[in-house]
């Protein structure tokens, strides 16, 4: 047994020496290529390996192109690749534009690519449009009725302005700008329901592609429903702060004459006590002109007499009252 484990460890090490050789060294891919028409030098191959580049995608990727009448190098594509881009898509999307009569070179797929956008997908839309489907956009007419709109966008991708152009996000903040907009200056929500094709006539107008990666083909209004009164609404709100603000004003009015009429009846209250104050001096005084010789008894007598004849005339002129419980307070008070 001792003799053959020379041999098993020869044969062992020889047969990791060749898959070693031929992981390296993609005979196989190699022989795929020239097969396929497709020059390509096995030492390159090689130095994919080193340089972490898998052989499998360049050199299948070349190969289609070439099937595709389409000419590209390995350096082309390893380059690509070590970028960071997506090799297929970029080879793909130059096989339909081709194709497709679309006007599209290996540099701008790739900064397309590289761009972050999906270079494939974008030559599909320029060959098949896509529908975008706005969300709900509501709008009030100058009626006052809310309309809520739903628009479909059909959109071809522009493959100038993917690098740097707006995304489809913008193209519905766009849209539904124009839909509010169109509505907003419709006389009566009447005329947009009868017409609503005015909607999209508008809003192509405004030319709302532009600096976005796409072209607006069409805008169709897929449903217009009415909403809320808004103006309505809007009214009744009005006329509510107007009812609060009245009631507020005639609460500080009815609170000032409140506070006037106290004010007053306090007035009141001090004159009066003022006048009997000034009463309680006239016993004061008589007996004062009494003590120093200025009035006399006979003086006193004809002074009361006088009093009361002229109570007497007052009872006379006056037509006499009955005593209600209102007279009697007024008269106590």
């Amino acid at each position: 047994m001792s003799e053959f484990l020379p041999i098993l460890l020869i044969a062992a090490a020889g047969f990791v020496g060749l898959w070693i050789i031929f992981y390296f060294v993609p005979v196989a891919l190699w022989f795929q290529a020239i097969l396929s028409g497709t020059k390509v030098n096995l030492l390159q191959l090689a130095l994919m390996r080193i340089r972490k580049v898998p052989p499998s995608i360049i050199v299948n990727a070349m190969i289609a192109a070439k099937k595709a009448g389409i000419i590209l190098t390995l350096d082309q594509l390893e380059a690509h690749f070590l970028a960071g881009g997506h090799v297929r898509n970029v080879v793909n999307a130059l096989i339909s534009a081709d194709k497709a009569n679309i006007p599209l070179d290996f540099n701008m797929a790739t900064a397309i690519d590289l761009a972050g956008r999906d270079v494939f997908e974008a030559v599909t839309m320029s060959v098949n449009p896509k529908v975008i489907d706005t969300p709900p956009v509501a709008a009030v007419a100058k009626d006052g009725i809310q309309l809520i709109a739903k628009a479909r966008v059909t959109v071809r991708a522009s493959i100038k302005q993917l690098v740097g152009g707006a995304g489809e996000d913008t193209i519905l903040a766009r849209v539904g700008e124009g839909i509010v907009t169109s509505i907003g200056s419709a006389e009566s929500h009447k005329k947009v329901l009868e017409n609503p094709d005015s909607i999209s006539k508008v809003v192509l107008a405004r030319g709302l592609d532009s600096g976005t990666a796409f072209e607006i083909l069409s805008i169709d209004i897929a449903d217009v429903d009415i909403g809320k009164n808004i103006g309505a609404a809007l009214q009744i709100d009005q006329a509510e702060a107007d009812k609060n603000i009245a009631q507020a004003k005639a609460e500080e009015r009815r609170a000032m004459a409140v506070a006037l009429e106290q004010e007053m009846k306090a007035k009141a209250q001090e004159a009066r006590a003022k006048v009997i104050e000034a009463e309680a001096e006239i016993p004061r005084a008589i007996a004062e002109a009494f003590r120093s010789g200025n009035l006399g008894i006979m003086d006193y007598y004809k002074m009361k007499n006088i009093q009361a004849d002229t109570e007497m005339r007052d009872s006379i002129a006056k037509p006499a009252q009955k005593s209600t419980p209102t007279a009697r307070k007024k008269k106590e008070e």
